[in-house]
């Protein structure tokens, strides 16, 4: 009986930097970018951040809620 050889996932196989970085522009362009260059927590904590969220929350309630 013959050996099964599973297929190689696409992962697996390099591709070259040429055809990953055309790969990333298209899904860039497709998706968007929706992964910001830092983390919350690589970033300061900014007291204006919470601020203004919360400013939208006040904005969001109903008159007859106020």
């Amino acid at each position: 009986m013959g050996r099964i050889i599973p297929a190689a996932d696409s992962s697996d196989v390099p591709r070259p930097a040429a055809r990953r970085a055309r790969d990333a522009a298209r899904l860039a362009r497709i998706f968007g970018d929706t992964l910001p260059d830092t983390t919350r927590d690589e970033r300061g904590d900014d007291p204006d951040d919470r601020r203004s969220g919360d400013d939208w929350l006040r904005s969001q309630v109903p008159p007859h809620h106020g």
